[in-house]
């Protein structure tokens, strides 16, 4: 891969609509692990609020996947890499994205619908989600 090809991916991922129109990954990778990105974000959009205590997973779960991107952004800047590899680095940026978007859509419950809402246990998979990345 030349440089040009190089720069041209790392302008489209740090682009603000990078994720726009973009089909979301089956699966992210944080560290060594494979993460189901695709049912996290659909189950987040179930999510009508998070109660308080959720609040530092998520907050966590951010930093962690912050820090992630950021090393694929360094991987993809400096190391020889070909075309395969460096598309599938910015896939994996992108799809850190829609995580990152998705746990910041999540609102705090409002006290109305807290008493509505289901318990943490009908959110599972977001929580699994996010205790994976933590750990």
């Amino acid at each position: 891969m030349d440089e040009s090809e190089r720069q041209a991916l790392l302008e489209e991922v740090n682009r603000q609509s990078a994720t726009v129109g973009r089909q979301i990954p089956d699966t992210i990778t944080v560290g060594d692990e494979e993460l189901p990105l695709d049912e996290f974000v659909i189950e987040t959009r179930k999510v009508e609020g998070i109660p308080d205590e959720a609040k530092p997973l998520i907050r966590e779960t951010q930093r962690k996947l912050s820090e992630e991107r950021e090393r694929l952004i360094e991987r993809l800047e400096s190391e020889p890499l070909d075309r395969e590899e460096a598309e599938e680095i910015a896939t994996q940026i992108v799809g850190i994205d829609r995580a990152l978007n998705a746990l910041q859509s999540l609102r705090g419950r409002r006290y109305a619908a807290e008493s509505k809402s289901a318990s943490i246990e009908d959110h599972k998979r977001w929580v699994d989600f996010m205790k994976s990345v933590r750990d």
